[in-house]
C-alpha cells in the first residue's frame, strides 16, 4: 500500500524554533493522525508545511509518490484539503455557495457547477447537520455553524489528504464527537488520510490511530497511538502531570492530576 503522504528527512524552521529536524512519516489510506503538542510548539507551522503554503528548511513532501512541489496548484488541491484555524469571510455568500468553493478545483473557467457538483455540496452540508440552511446568508451563523460549513466545503473538496487545523474549535460536546467520527469514517471509507491539531488528549485517543507528538523542546515523537500516548510521554509533552485511567470499554481516559 502506498503513502497518501511522506516526509523524508524534513526540516521545519520557524524564527529560532525548530519545530522538526528530521522528521519522517508515512501517512497509509484509512488512516487519522493527531498533532499535539503545546501553545508555540509549531503545529500550525508544521501543518502549513505538509500542505506546501510553507516552505521547509530542508528535506522534502511527498504526496501520492510525487514531490509536493512538483504540482500546479489546481491538481494539487484535487488531492490535498486543508482547514484553517480561523476562517475569513470576506464576502457575502449563502451557505450552499460556500460549501460549492470546494468543486473550484474541478471546474474550468467561467464555468458554473453543475448537478453533480451541487449534489455532492448537498451531501456534505447534511454530514455537518447545515442541509437546512443551504439559503442562509453566511454572516448569519454561529461560530460553530461557520466552522461546521467549513468542515462542509473540505468535504466537497473531495481531496484524499485532509490537512485539518484544530477542526473542533467553536464546536459544542455533541458536534466535537460527530465531527471526529465523520473525519474517522471518512478516511476508511474512501481511503483517505487526515491529519487534525487536536488540544484533547482523550479525542485524540479515541478517534486518532496515530500521533505526533511535537515537543517544544526535542524532536517529535511519532507512531501508533496506543504506543506514543502514554503518561510518561504526554507529562513530558504539556510538562505537567497526566494520568492516565480505564474509560469504559477499556477506552484509555487521560486526566490532569
Amino acid at each position: 500500500m502506498n503513502p497518501l503522504l511522506e516526509t523524508r528527512n524534513l526540516q521545519v524552521r520557524i524564527a529560532q524554533q525548530t519545530v522538526c529536524q528530521d522528521l519522517n512519516i508515512a501517512l497509509l489510506p484509512g488512516q487519522c493522525w493527531a498533532i499535539l503538542g503545546i501553545n508555540g510548539a509549531g503545529k500550525t507551522t508544521l501543518l502549513h508545511s505538509l500542505a506546501g503554503l510553507r516552505a521547509a528548511q530542508g528535506g522534502e513532501v511527498v504526496v501520492q509518490q510525487r514531490p509536493l512541489p512538483d504540482y500546479p496548484r489546481r491538481e494539487l488541491a484535487q488531492r490535498l484539503g486543508l482547514l484553517f484555524q480561523d476562517i475569513q469571510d470576506p464576502f457575502p455568500s449563502t451557505v450552499m455557495e460556500t460549501a460549492l468553493m470546494g468543486r473550484h478545483p474541478y471546474t474550468k473557467a467561467w464555468q458554473w457547477e453543475n448537478a453533480n457538483d451541487y449534489r455532492i455540496a448537498t451531501e456534505a452540508l447534511t454530514q455537518v447537520g447545515l442541509h437546512t440552511l443551504a439559503q442562509r446568508q453566511i454572516n448569519t451563523l454561529s461560530g460553530g455553524e461557520r466552522q461546521r460549513l467549513a468542515i462542509a466545503t473540505l468535504l466537497t473538496q473531495a481531496p484524499r489528504l485532509l490537512l485539518l487545523d484544530e477542526p473542533t474549535n467553536h464546536l459544542d460536546l455533541q458536534y466535537q464527537h460527530h465531527i471526529l467520527k465523520l473525519f474517522k469514517q471518512y478516511a476508511q471509507e474512501h481511503a483517505c488520510a487526515v491529519v487534525m491539531i487536536l488540544h484533547d488528549i482523550n479525542l485524540a485517543a479515541l478517534y486518532c490511530d496515530h500521533a505526533i507528538l511535537l515537543h517544544a523542546d526535542a524532536e517529535p515523537q511519532c507512531g501508533a497511538s496506543e504506543v506514543l500516548l502514554t503518561e510518561e510521554n504526554l507529562t513530558g509533552l504539556y510538562h505537567y502531570p497526566i494520568r492516565k485511567i480505564a474509560g469504559p470499554d477499556n477506552q484509555p481516559v487521560f486526566i490532569a492530576s
